[in-house]
């Protein structure tokens, strides 16, 4: 039994490591569409939205069957999630009290204007 126990490991192991590359390559081809579609997009910061955006188990956008596809819609949608977080005083609103629907009211107008940015080639 030991033996087959030491198998069963290995291959586990093996697949483990076959699911991580697999990962690797969405997030990777996740962050090349987000530079496709936001080519002004700050240098790198579309690794730092697909590899959130992606994060397994998270319940987030990149986990859904469009982003899977690569639409437009879901890569936008992680796009919006990430300037929203790091280009507007969201973050700030929820800490002062303002609860999510008002805040994201609040910001809209700047994230509109930091996507149209984006939009643009660099």
């Amino acid at each position: 039994m030991p033996a087959d126990s030491d198998a069963r490991q290995r291959r586990q192991e093996r697949d483990a490591m076959r699911r991580a590359e697999l990962d690797a390559g969405y997030v990777a081809q996740f962050a090349r569409r987000v530079r496709e579609l936001y080519p002004g997009c700050p240098k790198s910061r579309e690794n730092e939205i697909a590899e959130h955006a992606c994060l397994k188990y998270s319940g987030r956008v990149g986990r859904s069957a469009a982003a899977k596809d690569l639409e437009p819609e879901a890569i936008r949608l992680a796009v919006i999630a990430h300037i929203r977080h790091a280009e507007t005083r969201y973050d700030r609103l929820l800490a002062d009290g303002y609860d999510r629907q008002d805040g994201r009211a609040l910001v809209a107008g700047d994230i509109d204007q930091v996507l149209k940015r984006w939009e643009l080639p660099a």
